[in-house]
């Protein structure tokens, strides 16, 4: 077992489209993206730019950027992290495009700052993008 400094959502948890908030629950890995791509690489939907964040302008430099690898979740959830809930509003982690993945800002790790995706260091989502398999299952909670 290992542990890792993480950042979640700036916003509170929340498993409903455009909030934000960091899903809760049951989810399984469903993708592993970037394979073969050299730390701090950025990715935007989900392919690779080419480029590293230290080769962005200061603007881009200054938002949160998806870097070096991508694990893709599903909610296992019906109505908490998948589908709708019962009020019809949807949770679905999946379509959500909720992502454990890399940072350029691995200051900010250990305190809210994402925009619902669970944030590592760069070296931390290497490792364990190497240590687990898709369909492993991944639980989130406070």
């Amino acid at each position: 077992m290992k542990s890792h400094v993480i950042s979640t959502s700036l916003r509170p948890p929340s498993n409903i489209k455009d909030s934000l908030g960091t899903p809760r629950g049951l989810h399984e890995i469903t993708e592993k993206i970037g394979a073969g791509q050299p730390p701090g690489i950025v990715f935007k939907a989900r392919v690779a730019t080419g480029k590293h964040f230290s080769e962005l302008g200061a603007d881009e430099q200054a938002r949160n950027l998806i870097t070096t690898r991508i694990l893709r979740l599903r909610g296992l959830e019906p109505g908490h992290n998948a589908g709708t809930n019962a009020t019809g509003q949807v949770v679905d982690t999946f379509d959500r495009y909720v992502y454990i993945h890399g940072t350029n800002h691995e200051d900010r790790l250990g305190q809210p700052f994402s925009a619902g995706c669970v944030e590592m260091s760069n070296l931390g989502i290497l490792e364990l993008f190497e240590e687990v398999r898709v369909r492993d299952l991944v639980w989130i909670e406070d």
